[in-house]
């Protein structure tokens, strides 16, 4: 299982496009902790104009995982890629994946 945090907001649709990504390139079921950044002035100025922000347990940062590319790389980066998916979407240079529902259990965001 690969945990993450998601630095986000309210109605972001940035972040509803990462998270779609995220459900269609990595190798293994994501567990999301969503942090609410409009609630803290801290996280507000540091993570404001670059949400979305994924970020790994070692304190590694992403900022637009929304691009397809930039989220390959980092997820392989770390072993977590469907290099398979990974290969339909540039060989079908597909939009995007629709987003896909998630669940939450226990404060914690599951994807599809």
């Amino acid at each position: 299982m690969i945990r993450l945090t998601l630095y986000t907001t309210l109605g972001c649709h940035l972040c509803e496009a990462l998270e779609a990504w995220l459900g269609r390139l990595a190798s293994d079921e994501v567990t999301l902790e969503r942090v609410e950044i409009s609630e803290d002035e801290a996280l507000i100025a540091r993570y404001g104009v670059r949400i979305p922000v994924l970020r790994d347990a070692e304190g590694s940062e992403l900022e637009r995982g929304f691009e397809p590319a930039r989220l390959a790389d980092w997820l392989a980066a770390r072993g977590w890629l469907d290099e398979a998916a990974w290969r339909e979407v540039r060989e079908g240079g597909e939009a995007g994946p629709e987003p896909r529902g998630a669940e939450i259990r226990g404060g914690r965001r599951y994807l599809g």
